[in-house]
């Protein structure tokens, strides 16, 4: 039996004034080890989700701990069985996750971790205002029971629904979520910055809690979206059952695939009255590049063969 692949999702935000000078030996340690997937660097810290064989992942850990910085990196683990990912890449950003309001740095004001365990009976308490502060796409898929949908598009409209819809003299209680941690942490750090007075947010975010809390105690309903190959995974952090339209990049179920409006690579129900001839036509030569690799037997990671 092949030994499992290791998914692991990291984050932390640190001060790192010399990120453009870690990406080399950064990138070097992943090379060397077999890791594939992709690490932001930023001043404000680190990000990713990386795979590969469980002595990789453990020698990149080994290589983050050499840097009292990035010793206590937080990170949530998963397998699967097929590498999810299929290229290695260091990032250099402006922001490891994309917020676009300047001045706020969980580093310097951040909201109060709450552990998984203790996640339950926080939201449970009628007077807790629930974001889930994902996008649309990854909502529509999985959340926790009574959360707010903000129907965002990307991380970058979440200030302005925030100022339009709550108020900081009348939600007291706020708490977030989002899938490993970063987003809810850096979105508690601007909601403090607006006076928000008691803002909490699910540390290690909806994967650690999953991984933590017995599914007959659960408050997650769904699937929970990730970024990579798998698209989802269940409770038990097993795979799920959804694809991604890789024209609108929204998860796709087998009802979907279904549907007369779905080709795979090309189009799905949410998207194919509403694409671009200019996004339609990078699908087509998108998903022609797939069956080339599948011809040839060569990975190909943006689609999957459900004739198999």
């Amino acid at each position: 039996m092949s030994e499992k692949i290791v998914v692991a999702a990291l984050y932390k935000f640190v001060t790192l004034a010399d990120y453009v000078a870690l990406r080399e030996p950064l990138l070097q340690v992943m090379l060397d080890n077999g890791i594939k997937g992709t690490l932001l660097l930023a001043e404000e810290g680190i990000n990713g989700t990386v795979s590969g064989s469980r002595a990789a992942i453990d020698a990149l850990f080994d290589w983050f701990r050499r840097d009292p910085r990035l010793a206590d990196v937080d990170h949530k683990e998963s397998t699967c069985e097929e590498q999810p990912f299929y290229r290695t890449k260091v990032k250099l950003k402006k922001e490891i996750v994309t917020l676009g309001v300047p001045g706020v740095n969980p580093n310097l004001q951040v909201g109060t971790y709450v552990e998984p365990r203790d996640w339950n009976a926080l939201v449970d308490d009628p007077e807790v205002l629930l974001i889930d502060t994902r996008n649309d796409y990854e909502v529509a898929i999985g959340t926790f029971a009574g959360a707010i949908d903000p129907k965002t598009a990307s991380f970058r409209e979440f200030p302005d629904y925030i100022k339009a819809h709550f108020d900081p003299q009348k939600h007291k209680k706020v708490a977030m979520f989002c899938t490993g941690g970063i987003r809810c942490e850096k979105a508690s750090s601007y909601m403090l910055g607006q006076g928000f007075a008691e803002v909490f947010h699910l540390k290690g975010g909806i994967l650690k809690y999953l991984e933590e809390v017995p599914q007959e105690q659960t408050r997650w309903h769904g699937d929970c979206f990730v970024f990579d190959n798998r698209v989802t995974v269940r409770h038990d952090l097993s795979e799920g059952d959804f694809d991604q339209c890789h024209a609108c990049r929204t998860p796709i179920s087998a009802a979907d695939r279904l549907s007369m409006h779905y080709v795979a690579g090309i189009s799905c129900p949410h998207c194919w009255n509403s694409l671009s001839e200019k996004t339609r036509a990078g699908a087509r030569e998108r998903q022609k590049q797939i069956e080339l690799a599948k011809a040839r037997n060569q990975p190909h990671p943006l689609g999957r063969n459900y004739d198999a």
